[in-house]
């Protein structure tokens, strides 16, 4: 994947209930309290990897994309929590993985890669 690819990647996911344009978007999903699809939480952590290594020594990066990543890091956390409270019965893994995208998200903004196990 390639920094062009990852970072239209993430502001997908990450602003799909600002624009409505993508149902399949991690976050419709989890607003509307289903999982998200096979593989979408690995192609999301893996643009990810590539847009920290594309901006950990870039003083600055576009309004477009930090908005995507704070609404993936802060709305996915917020729905996941939502969800169980309202009954939900997520898949067990996605509590780790939304840690995962949570120190991802956190590694772009600080520049330094924390580790993600």
């Amino acid at each position: 994947m390639d920094h062009a690819t990852a970072r239209n990647f993430v502001i997908n996911q990450g602003t799909a209930l600002l624009t409505q344009k993508n149902p399949d978007a991690l976050l419709m999903l989890l607003k509307q309290g289903k999982p998200p699809i096979p593989g979408q939480m690995t192609s999301l952590l893996l643009a990810l990897k590539v847009l920290f290594d594309a901006l950990k020594d870039t003083p600055s990066f576009d309004r477009q994309l930090a908005c995507a990543l704070h609404l993936l890091a802060f709305e996915s956390r917020q729905l996941f929590v939502y969800g169980q409270m309202t009954g939900i019965d997520w898949p067990p893994l996605l509590d780790e993985d939304l840690n995962r995208l949570g120190l991802a998200v956190k590694s772009i903004f600080t520049g330094v890669w924390l580790s993600l196990v």
